[in-house]
Formats: C-alpha cells, structure tokens, sequence
C-alpha cells in the first residue's frame, strides 16, 4: 500500500513506535492473558514490539498521522509479489527472538510456554483461505491521550478508500471485544473466533471488496 495522504513511518522512528505499541497495547487483552503480571507485561513489550520492528519494516507498510506518530496503521499488502523463503525466514527469525526474548526475561518460562499455547493469536494464518487480493491491518493504535479526535477514522478511511479503488478486500484481527462494533460500522463483518485459550477470544474480521459490496446491495 503506497499513500501520500499519511506520514511514512520509517527506521528513524522505531523509538516513537515501539513507545506508541507498548502504551497502546498494554492493557489490551491479548498481552493481559499472556502476561497476566503486569510489571513484567510493562518490561516485556517494549522489547517484544522490538522484535517484531524487522518484519513489520521489511514486509508492510507502517503510517502514521504525522510524524509525532500519535496514532500509526500496519499494512500487510498481500497483492505485492514476494519471495515465500525470505517470507519465512523473516518470520523464522522474529520468531527466535521473541522466543529468546521471553526466556532472558522471565527465567520461569511462564511466558514462554503462555506464548506458546497462545500462538494462534499471535498471527493472521486465519487468512490464508481469503482472496489474495487483500489488504491486512496488523496494527492500528491511537495514543490513549490522543483517542476522541477522530484519527482512528481518518487512517482508516484512508485505507479503506485506498482499498475500495483497487478492489481489494480488507480483513483484521482484534482481542478486545469493544472493538467489533467499532469496526462493523467501518463495514466490517465478523468472519471467524479463535477461542480455544482460557479467557481470550480472537475476533477475525473481513471487509469486501468494493465490487462485492455493490453486487449485494444491488
């Protein structure tokens, strides 16, 4: 996905950005089940998100607002061609570290293995029976002091509308159950849960493509 319409999040920024995810991403659910403690969910993230910086840099697009990265979108564009064994060796690779990560951190391995019996949720391989004419949004974050400004709306709609001109389906994956509602009335419709981990649901959204839309409503 190539827009002017937002500021491009680079290398530059990965200190905003890690900032922005961890204060974000705290309190939300998914990292509440595996990291139950939460001084050492505070500790972890920050370097958890750091692990994952290669793959989002090399295999999506990250925008933000402005360059204060007040509220950031993560797009996976799965129309972009790509060389599968780079794929999965990037993926490999912050696999390893997250997991080294995890152990240096917590000697107990209780996070190792919550992460462990929790990795359906940690990716999007839901997707794989979808259109590949797809855009996927991993992330899409607003500061806490910066939510009530509408710029959840306004990255959204610029992905959206990026979307509608090319025709592209868009799906999304969410932990907090308050968000479904909000992404229903940006069209979304609920397309599969993940819930076999005590206490968290996965909620699998997908939005269709223009074209389909039309054909429906006529």
């Amino acid at each position: 996905m190539d827009t002017d319409l937002l500021y491009r999040v680079t290398r530059e920024d990965e200190a905003k950005l890690i900032a922005l995810l961890t204060e974000c991403f705290t309190n939300d659910p998914l990292y509440q089940e595996l990291i139950p403690d939460e001084e050492k969910r505070e500790k972890l993230l920050p370097e958890l998100f750091r692990c994952d910086l290669d793959e989002m840099f090399e295999d999506c697009e990250i925008y933000a607002n402005n360059e204060n990265l007040e509220a950031i979108v993560v797009v996976s564009d799965e129309t972009k061609p790509y060389n599968p064994f780079k794929y999965f060796a990037d993926q490999l690779y912050s696999v390893i570290k997250t997991n080294a990560c995890l152990i240096r951190d917590d000697p107990s391995l209780e996070t190792f293995f919550n992460f462990l019996k929790g990795r359906d949720y940690l990716n999007s391989s839901w997707t794989e029976e979808l259109d590949e004419k797809r855009l996927h949004i991993i992330y899409l974050a607003v500061r806490p002091s910066c939510q009530g400004r509408g710029l959840a709306k306004y990255l959204m709609n610029t992905v959206l509308d990026y979307a509608d001109q090319r025709n592209l389906l868009v799906s999304l994956e969410t932990h907090n159950p308050k968000n479904v509602a909000m992404y229903r009335r940006f069209g979304f419709k609920l397309y599969d849960t993940i819930d076999h981990y005590p206490d968290l649901v996965q909620y699998c959204l997908v939005r269709e493509a223009k074209n389909n839309q039309t054909n429906k409503a006529a």
